[in-house]
């Protein structure tokens, strides 16, 4: 690339930077790729930043088998991303079909990037994709931590593109002379994030006058921010299962310590409606004999303390 850095690129280099703040020189990394224009934007950027912060990188091209030509587009994207200096590695995961095709393939493509053995896994998500998680949230009234979308840093996973709409990675990728490719997935009607960011976020850009992605993202930050501080304050709780205790707390801090608790217990997978019977074995209790939840994990109330047991097979 000759002439003036491309602003955007400056700004994707930044955000990758700032992602590793924490990391040292020589620290592992694996970018995630699919071939699309965010996740090879993605591994452009951190390559330069890689090679000047002496992070040992490489990519990981996940091939879920999905579609018919997905090995082509696995093998394309290893090869562009090869011509950029990074090591690239494709692997080809068995989605399985438990909880739906887009949460099988989630689950099958972390399953595999967390197995990379990298310090940190970067992950192309885009203010974009914050915006739509949002949304889906709401329409599930899964509450806050729904809302509060995808964190830029969670444990392994890292997510520097989060301030970046997905025109911007198009562009990088044009500077970088790169090819990406459209999952045709993105515009099928049968997946609802697909409707919504093909009809839903379009009609609420003109009904409300522009910029609803941003105020959707920004809300999810403001969100992470409050749940953070109340399941700092639920760890403090100093006898989380007695009943007079989380009888005092207010409900937003008793239902989290409830869920923390659930958690601890071998619980998985909560939802707001998991916790909100949970809540009523302190709240409404009428001698209920158990609250079960998945995992294989129940809830029960016996005198003055709540206790999780394995759930009964059979009932």
């Amino acid at each position: 690339m000759g002439g003036a850095l491309d602003p955007v690129v400056a700004t994707g280099r930044n955000l990758v930077r700032d992602a590793l703040a924490d990391l040292s020189a020589g620290s592992r990394l694996a970018v995630a790729v699919s071939g699309g224009a965010d996740s090879l934007a993605l591994a452009a950027v951190t390559a330069f930043v890689a090679d000047r912060d002496a992070y040992d990188l490489t990519a990981v091209v996940v091939d879920h088998r999905l579609q018919a030509a997905s090995a082509e587009v696995a093998a394309r994207a290893a090869a562009q991303l090869e011509g950029l200096g990074v090591a690239a590695r494709v692997v080809v995961v068995d989605v399985g079909t438990s909880g739906g095709p887009e949460a099988a393939a989630r689950r099958a493509r972390y399953e595999a990037l967390a197995a990379s053995g990298g310090d940190a896994v970067l992950l192309a998500h885009t203010l974009d994709d914050q915006a739509e998680t949002v949304l889906l949230g709401l329409g599930r009234g899964s509450g806050p931590r729904s809302i509060a979308g995808m964190a830029p840093r969670d444990g392994l996973w890292r997510r520097p593109f989060l301030a970046l709409r997905r025109a911007d990675t198009e562009r990088i990728c044009r500077v970088h002379g790169l090819d990406w490719w459209t999952d045709p997935h993105n515009s099928d009607p049968s997946f609802r994030r697909s409707r919504l960011r093909a009809e839903a976020m379009p009609v609420l850009e003109d009904v409300l006058g522009g910029g609803v992605a941003e105020a959707l993202a920004r809300t999810a930050d403001q969100l992470r921010s409050d749940n953070a501080l109340l399941d700092e304050l639920a760890g403090q709780v100093a006898r989380p299962l007695d009943v007079v205790t989380l009888s005092s707390l207010p409900a937003a801090l008793r239902t989290r310590v409830l869920r923390r608790e659930a958690l601890s217990a071998g619980a998985e997978s909560l939802t707001a409606a998991h916790v909100a019977e949970l809540d009523r074995l302190v709240t409404d209790w009428h001698g209920q004999q158990r609250i079960e939840l998945p995992g294989g994990v129940s809830a029960v109330r016996a005198g003055p303390s709540l206790s999780f047991l394995p759930s009964p097979v059979g009932g």
